[in-house]
């Protein structure tokens, strides 16, 4: 399972970094831990279905 960090996060999502920040601090993607500095790291497979579920409802 390879992780990712809140810019390669927004790079794949096509958005900022600090909406990526907001939408872990809304729960609405999940970080599996935090890095030294506190900044959320994600797995990339979470990232992928979070991606899927967005363009289904809409886009990001």
């Amino acid at each position: 399972m390879s992780v990712m960090t809140v810019d390669e996060v927004a790079t794949f999502l096509g958005i900022e970094a600090i909406r990526v920040e907001r939408l872990e601090r809304e729960r609405l993607l999940i970080a599996a831990e935090k890095n030294e500095q506190g900044k959320p790291i994600f797995n990339s497979a979470d990232v992928e279905k979070y991606k899927v579920l967005a363009e289904r409802l809409g886009g990001l």
